[in-house]
């Protein structure tokens, strides 16, 4: 008696007394056995893998010739990238059932159930090549549902895309991790309940990975910052690159890539510097001491004009006064807001109006001061000392002969 397994999608029917039934008429001298198997039967196994191989070569062929580039040529984008999606997981599933039909025709041992473990094996690709089907399948619905959303205003569904993305692949990893252990003889239903008996110790050992998970989710609710957005999260500032299940990535100024915690994130004072309309500029402009009333006043004025007249800042708030007496200058605080959040257009503003100031300074005969430390020694009259009695001691020592 003999089997024949075929394995649609790792389900595995019988059909008994293949070779009984004609199915491959060879002679009689093929009926000789090597090491209890006849040579029918091990030629029959070897042309079902040879069959396998073929098969295989042929749908790779017919889908990267034919069915691909024809339905490339459709308007539609989709049935094109499911075609690609399926080829090559379809043409190892024909090899697959192949290479089963070829080890049923084989009289496996089943004491040691060796013919049990290759079955449970080849039922474990199956259902791997269906688990690598499934994500390509993913992958080309992501793909599709990202270019619908580059064409919306709102970059909240383009953020969600890949997050629904990974939490369908997590889902599909689950599934099929079960149904292996199914397909190899364990009782899922026991697995289950054993599940909720150690539910209590799984979540006290995932609290932080489950507080993470949320963290995200309550990123996604609130939106207090979307990918591409420059935020500041504590001691951190840059962009945001990526939004996961567990951290968020933040690609800093210095161009080092942080990942922050989501429950970190969703318990911090987030700062998000896209939200900015215009940018600030504070600085103090330090004038020399010798500077006179009327000449501070020159000063704030034509600073003040400067500010006003350039195209790049916001003319709402401009404040520019004479505001201290510094340790070495008198200082001049100066507030104004560049327009837009460009940071080279801001820096361009920045130097533009720098350096008419310091020009315009120049022409009023006016000094930019720089910390100086000036120190005043006052003269006093020293005491009187014994000079006369040390001239002598010395005058006697240098007098005296020396012994060499």
């Amino acid at each position: 008696m003999y089997n024949n397994f075929f394995i649609f999608l790792g389900q595995i029917t019988t059909e008994q007394k293949i070779l009984s039934k004609g199915l491959f008429n060879l002679p009689v001298w093929t009926q000789k056995k090597i090491a209890g198997v006849t040579l029918n039967e091990i030629i029959a196994a070897i042309i079902l893998i040879f069959l396998g191989f073929a098969l295989k070569k042929l749908s790779d062929h017919v889908f990267e010739k034919h069915l691909i580039p024809f339905f490339k040529k459709t308007k539609t984008e989709i049935d094109h990238l499911f075609f690609e999606a399926l080829s090559k997981p379809l043409g190892f599933i024909i090899l697959l059932a192949c290479i089963s039909s070829a080890f049923a025709v084989l009289p496996l041992p089943t004491k040691p159930n060796i013919n049990g473990f290759v079955f449970t094996i080849l039922k474990v690709i199956t259902a791997l090549i269906l688990l690598w089907f499934l994500f390509r399948i993913i992958d080309i619905g992501t793909k599709y549902v990202s270019n619908l959303a580059i064409k919306t205003e709102s970059k909240l569904d383009e953020q969600m895309v890949p997050f629904i993305s990974k939490a369908s692949k997590i889902v599909l990893v689950l599934i099929i991790f079960l149904w292996i252990l199914q397909l190899s003889g364990y009782n899922i239903s026991s697995l289950l309940a054993g599940l909720g008996i150690g539910g209590l110790a799984v979540a006290l050992g995932l609290q932080d990975t489950l507080a993470n998970f949320f963290g995200s989710v309550a990123i996604f609710a609130d939106k207090p910052f979307l990918v591409g957005d420059v935020v500041k999260i504590g001691d951190i500032q840059g962009t945001v690159e990526d939004i996961g299940f567990r951290s968020t990535r933040i690609r800093t100024f210095e161009a080092t890539l942080v990942s922050i915690p989501n429950k970190t994130i969703a318990n911090s004072i987030i700062d998000n510097l896209s939200k900015r309309s215009k940018r600030r500029v504070s600085q103090t402009i330090g004038l020399t001491y010798n500077t006179t009333p009327d000449n501070m006043e020159k000063a704030v004025y034509v600073i003040r004009d400067i500010i006003s007249n350039d195209e790049g800042v916001d003319p709402e708030f401009i404040a520019v006064n004479f505001s201290d007496f510094g340790s070495s200058s008198l200082d001049i605080n100066v507030v104004y807001f560049v327009k837009g959040i460009d940071f080279k257009e801001y820096l361009k503003v920045k130097e533009r109006i720098n350096l008419a100031i310091m020009r315009k300074l120049e022409e009023l005969g006016l000094s930019i001061a720089f910390p100086t430390r000036s120190i005043y020694i006052e003269n006093y009259k020293q005491k009187p000392s014994n000079s006369k009695k040390t001239e002598k001691i010395i005058s006697k020592k240098e007098g005296e002969d020396l012994p060499f």
